[in-house]
């Protein structure tokens, strides 16, 4: 578990779907993947949410990508910066496709949304979900689970109670979405009962669009971490184009130096978060 006061920024560089057109900073290529993992792990970040893109830019889960990808970043912005890669099946692809992925890249962390792999309570859905979360944690892969809403949230805490998720501590994304009012991160928090301590919780959040910051202080504000970046947002809080990811970074420093909670860095969270080392 991390400190209640220290930070754990996360930049989240491209996502999914943006491509050159929405902004030619855009990182894509495993190249410009490498240069803004640097540029975001010296504005404060130690860890970056990691897509990468087939030769047309669209959303991929090829392995070789991956790899290619996270060797540059490794090379480039140091070893110890924490690569967490996506599972995230943009309509593309199936849970034993995504579960697949994870199992072949062995990545040091992954992200995994709980209604994708979890899309419904089939008996044997939940068995093979069980029997992966279990590989994972056997493994050393640092899982975080995302959670879209309230409703999100009281099932993944039904589902460690469970078994099907280890009822134990665990790390997850609370996301407000597009159109969503950052009066529902208290709802999730609510529901996410951060306080249980039979089932303690690392938690951060990610907001879309204009959202983006206010979430964040109020993460700051509250004991939670910060997603940030690209994937999410293009604008700074004045309403400009960001110049690049680590300007959106640049934007929590007044954030964490008011409430004081200096950003972990990579070396930091690695000790506090022992992860399986990839094969990069």
């Amino acid at each position: 578990m991390i400190p209640a006061d220290r930070l754990l920024v996360m930049v989240a560089p491209n996502g999914a779907r943006r491509q050159k057109d929405d902004h030619p900073a855009l990182p894509i290529t495993p190249v410009e993947l490498a240069e803004t993992a640097l540029a975001a792990r010296q504005a404060g970040a130690a860890a970056i949410h990691l897509h990468v893109r087939d030769r047309n830019g669209g959303h991929t889960l090829d392995v070789a990508r991956y790899r290619d990808a996270m060797a540059a970043i490794r090379e480039r912005a140091g070893r110890d910066l924490m690569i967490q890669v996506t599972s995230e099946a943009v309509g593309q692809y199936m849970p034993e496709e995504q579960m697949a992925m994870v199992r072949m890249l062995m990545p040091e962390a992954v992200s995994l949304a709980v209604r994708e792999l979890l899309p419904d309570d089939d008996p044997l859905t939940h068995e093979h979900a069980r029997e992966f979360f279990s590989w994972l944690a056997t493994t050393g892969i640092l899982a975080q689970f995302i959670l879209y809403s309230p409703r999100d949230v009281k099932r993944f805490r039904s589902l460690q109670r469970a078994g099907v998720i280890a009822n134990g501590p665990a790390f997850v994304l609370l996301v407000l979405g597009r159109g969503a009012s950052l009066g529902e991160l208290p709802v999730m928090l609510a529901a996410l009962e951060p306080g249980d301590p039979d089932r303690p919780v690392d938690w951060m959040v990610c907001g879309f669009g204009p959202l983006e910051l206010p979430a964040a202080a109020a993460a700051i504000a509250l004991g939670g971490h910060v997603r940030i970046g690209f994937e999410n947002n293009l604008h700074l809080a004045d309403g400009r184009l960001a110049p690049d990811n680590a300007a959106l970074v640049r934007q929590l420093r007044p954030l964490w130096e008011t409430l004081r909670r200096p950003p972990l860095t990579p070396c930091e969270l690695r000790r506090l978060i022992p992860v399986q080392p990839d094969g990069t």
